[in-house]
């Protein structure tokens, strides 16, 4: 089985005057790497995909790969037309990257049945780990724990990015094994890890992602005090990472550390000046 253990940072995409801005991009890329994270995911939903063209992110997923190992990278995989995405898919697997990232079928909302068929034809098609996300609140159908706990014994699906909200299914994906559990809420980073999960893929950690870093090696060494102090230490950013739609917040932080534009693509809109203001005041205080 692949190891996804660690911390994935859901790498957001860079825009400059409406382009995607690849020189800020690698930058950020190479910066997070060079802090420990275990990997990036690129053109997910802090990617802002939804906005982006299949040739953006194409061009996207070959310029981080030019700055990272492929072992380094999953590549977002989602839609609701099944021919379209095993289309892309196609298109992704002529590069050699860790894994593909894909949440169930947005919009149209299935039935179990219908979900467990999806997965079932993109992992059976697919060349690269799948990394199952579990997004209800953005995809508008809840995958069941019955049908969660089915799918993930393919031999392809290999992780889960769990964002269900549902800590019975979280345990119950965890003790079964079949695949590594990464939670999607950052919020339970330590919670996750602590449960015998794997890690996650987190929007919050590209800000001092060597601290995220630090709590998966304090745990792994026993050293729980130090873990949790650490967590608490990040837990007021992390609140306020997630205050307004993500990544406005993300963004404006990487904006004030000078590492991109503070520009998003619409709809969505740069976070308020009041939460600027207080994201200028609480990024200095994360490191103390």
């Amino acid at each position: 089985m692949s190891n996804f253990r660690g911390i994935w940072v859901a790498l957001v995409t860079p825009f400059r005057l409406g382009q995607v801005d690849f020189e800020a991009l690698q930058g950020l890329a190479k910066k997070l790497l060079a802090e420990g994270v275990r990997g990036l995911v690129v053109c997910g939903t802090t990617g802002e995909a939804a906005a982006m063209s299949e040739d953006e992110q194409l061009k996207v997923l070959d310029a981080v790969l030019r700055v990272a190992h492929p072992s380094q990278v999953i590549m977002g995989l989602s839609g609701n037309n099944l021919q379209e995405v095993l289309a892309f898919q196609q298109k992704l697997q002529s590069y050699a990257i860790a894994g593909i990232l894909v949440p169930a079928p947005y919009y149209i909302r299935p039935s179990q049945q219908g979900i467990e068929s999806f997965f079932k034809a993109v992992a059976d098609a697919s060349s690269a780990p799948v990394v199952l996300y579990d997004i209800p609140y953005r995809t508008g159908v809840r995958i069941e724990r019955a049908t969660i706990r089915r799918i993930v014994q393919h031999a392809n699906i290999v992780a889960v990015k769990d964002c269900g909200g549902d800590i019975e299914t979280t345990m119950a994906l965890i003790n079964d094994g079949h695949a590594q559990v990464l939670t999607g809420e950052d919020i339970q980073i330590f919670t996750n890890l602590a449960l015998g999960g794997a890690g996650a893929i987190s929007a919050s950690a590209h800000i001092h992602a060597s601290l995220y870093v630090q709590v998966v090696r304090d745990l792994d060494r026993g050293a729980i005090h130090d873990a949790r102090s650490l967590f608490y230490r990040l837990l007021p950013w992390i609140q306020s990472a997630f205050s307004e739609p993500n990544p406005a917040v993300i963004k404006a932080a990487l904006a004030v550390e000078g590492l991109i534009a503070n520009e998003l693509r619409e709809p969505m809109q740069p976070c308020s000046a009041v939460t600027m203001e207080r994201v200028r005041e609480m990024l200095p205080s994360i490191s103390l």
